[in-house]
């Protein structure tokens, strides 16, 4: 597969073997980020931006976007937008 990263995610993606039906997103969020109640709000975080943005990803790849420590302290002092320009950012680096 192949990534890309800016400072709190990376994006990885793996070509598909058959190219049907939507793009697949994984989250991986370890316990170095935070406890349970973290990691979870910040997965449902995530998921809700990228339901929004996967019409503009290819469909040939599965993706895995991993949260990098100090994510959630981050998005809870600058916001939600903040966090939208942060996952733009990682999946703009992978269009490229």
């Amino acid at each position: 597969g192949r990534s890309v990263s800016t400072r709190f995610l990376t994006l990885y993606w793996f070509q598909r073997e058959e190219p049907v039906g939507n793009p697949r997103l994984g989250f991986a969020v370890p316990k170095a980020v935070g406890n349970a109640v973290v990691r979870n709000r910040i997965k449902r975080q995530l998921r809700e931006i990228v339901r929004d943005r996967l019409e503009a990803v290819s469909n040939t790849n599965d993706y895995v976007l991993l949260v990098r420590r100090g994510l959630p302290e981050a998005a809870e002092t600058h916001g939600h937008e903040w966090l939208v320009a942060r996952v733009d950012e990682v999946l703009g680096k992978a269009a490229a």
